[in-house]
């Protein structure tokens, strides 16, 4: 029976390397990328069975990496393994498509753990958090939910890389757009936030969590 393959997304190098030691006694590793615009490349090239992703990584963030992977049609399974127990990041990360939600506090067998679950068709939430996810999701239901203004996923996209300090004229090669349509997309973000200063739009990238401060 062949064994699961497995993509691991981390822009931490000693974590990239631990994971990969620990993984590689059970599933066959096709890869070890260090941002999310490499992970899409990679999960659309080796076609995994599982990735395994951080949230916070550089030109696109983890939930927004598997957005674009779901509407692609990749059918990897994704377990997000991150150091953010907030359970405003899990309930994210399960509207996103993700499969799995583990903590990096976690042991390394339950990721192990997990990797069986979701291949088996089923979701895996670590322990760490269930029961505070169970209370907000319960609360959830006769809590009124603040609603905010939506940006569209290319919009996130280039919000992330202004945030990271990335001009419009390297914005438009990265995306394979001309330099005039990313300015346009900055100023319509600006229009749909509420903002008038490159400042501004960085501090609404770090609320809607697509940077770290």
């Amino acid at each position: 029976m062949p064994r699961t393959t497995v993509l691991l997304a981390d822009d931490h190098a000693i974590v990239a390397q631990g994971l990969a030691s620990l993984l590689s006694e059970t599933f066959d590793l096709v890869g070890n990328v260090g941002d999310g615009r490499a992970l899409l490349e990679a999960a659309k090239e080796r076609k995994p069975d599982v990735i395994v992703t951080d949230i916070s990584m550089p030109l696109l963030n983890g939930l927004d990496a598997v957005r674009q992977l779901k509407q692609e049609g990749i059918r990897s399974k994704v377990i997000v393994l991150t150091q953010h127990k907030e359970t405003h990041y899990a309930v994210e990360a399960f509207r996103a498509g993700v499969s799995g939600y583990l903590l990096k506090m976690s042991a390394g067998d339950e990721l192990k753990s997990a990797i069986d679950e979701v291949m088996q068709g089923r979701a895996y939430l670590t322990p760490l958090i269930a029961k505070d996810l169970i209370s907000v999701l319960m609360e959830a239901r006769t809590a009124s939910v603040e609603t905010g203004p939506k940006l569209t996923s290319r919009q996130r996209e280039i919000l992330q890389l202004i945030a990271e300090g990335k001009t419009a004229k390297e914005i438009g090669t990265m995306l394979e757009i001309s330099t005039r349509t990313a300015e346009g997309h900055k100023y319509e973000i600006m229009s749909a936030l509420g903002v008038k200063t490159t400042a501004e739009l960085v501090q609404q990238a770090i609320r809607l969590k697509l940077v770290d401060i």
